[in-house]
């Protein structure tokens, strides 16, 4: 077992699980699937119950992990689950129960080659899962992808954040080489568990029995038998997710300013085509990349600013273009749009990214 320093070298699975206890999460429930297992293992090694109270238990399904993470948060507390594509697909259905009744919760997704079982291989094949869901009704979830060990461990305090203050489920979608590369990672400082009076305080909408007293009992739900009653729901979560939009998208550019082509590409697809782009300047080509930390939000504006200016837009992901269609929509057809991608776990090369970008000017 490593020692507990500030500075570690991490899996990005890892650094999940050692960001979790650092940022006073209360609890992880989850079930062991490949290449995301780590997590629950790291948890397991780190006994954080014996140390913060952090409650650490294997579930005997991801359908039981996520209704389990639906009733912690429902009590106001910070709890987390992780899985893999097929294992995020059997969750799907309580993630609209979370939405509608506005329940705050993190499921880090580590994703792998499909359809179906696929391989145990990187892949960004759920994209489309994370970012308009597999759950009925009209949602959205806040989706962060990051792209290195670091940002792993980061987005986990971010993703506290962001679930408490919109009270909302909050996806990191990494992937399998970002969850079993290993980098240096600087943890934060270790942050106390929230006491039930602070909870009590700044969740006054948990169905908790704290202070039941003080107030009247509430009621986690999302079932409305009103119809009228309902679309006033929808109608007030699709304004926040409007305010969502306009306060958290973020976005990485890198070289930019004067580039004449433009790469758009997240998670470990950014940090090839980052590399590229190294390449491609080196040899005299104007060529930046744009990297979406935000999947949902997606970064719309910066991509129509950039399509009106650029000579060309080249999608890349390891899948076969599931981004690429918002990236087109985005760009309402200003500028050429081309593809490049792997899927099933074929990872892309630095090389094949160039000669796209090459070729096509």
């Amino acid at each position: 077992m490593q020692k507990d320093n500030d500075i570690l070298l991490l899996k990005g699975n890892e650094a999940i699980a050692h960001a979790a206890i650092r940022y006073g999460y209360d609890g992880f429930f989850g079930y062991p699937i490949t290449p995301q297992s780590e997590i629950l293992e790291t948890l397991t090694l780190l006994k954080p119950w014996e140390t913060t109270g952090m409650v650490v238990l294997q579930s005997e399904s991801e359908v039981a992990s996520i209704n389990m993470i639906y009733a912690g948060g429902g009590t106001g507390k910070c709890v987390l689950t992780s899985s893999s594509s097929v294992g995020v697909s059997l969750m799907q259905e309580i993630i609209p129960y979370m939405v509608c009744a506005e329940t705050p919760g993190l499921l880090v997704s580590v994703q792998r080659g499909g359809p179906g079982l696929g391989t145990i291989q990187s892949s960004q094949g759920d994209y489309q899962q994370a970012v308009y869901g597999g759950g009925n009704g009209d949602y959205h979830t806040i989706v962060l992808a990051p792209c290195s060990v670091q940002e792993s461990c980061d987005m986990v305090g971010l993703a506290k954040d962001l679930m408490f203050k919109w009270r909302t489920p909050v996806i990191i979608l990494s992937d399998g080489s970002i969850g079993q590369m290993m980098e240096k990672c600087i943890l934060p400082p270790y942050t106390p568990r929230r006491t039930d009076e602070e909870i009590l305080q700044q969740c006054p909408w948990a169905a908790n029995g704290l202070g039941l007293k003080g107030r009247k009992s509430n009621v986690t739900t999302s079932l409305e038998l009103d119809q009228v009653l309902m679309e006033k729901r929808n109608k007030e979560l699709q304004a926040k997710y409007r305010q969502i939009e306009q306060e958290e998208t973020r976005t990485e550019h890198y070289l930019t300013d004067d580039a004449e082509t433009v790469i758009v590409a997240f998670g470990s697809a950014a940090r090839i085509s980052m590399g590229a782009v190294d390449l491609l300047r080196k040899n005299g080509h104007k060529v930046g990349l744009l990297r979406p930390i935000t999947l949902w939000p997606f970064p719309n504006k910066e991509i129509l600013e950039l399509a009106t200016r650029v000579k060309r837009i080249v999608v890349v992901e390891l899948n076969e273009g599931q981004m690429l269609r918002d990236v087109q929509w985005a760009a309402q057809f200003r500028c050429p749009i081309d593809f490049i991608g792997h899927s099933g776990g074929v990872v892309i090369t630095p090389d094949e990214i160039v000669d796209k970008v090459c070729n096509a000017q």
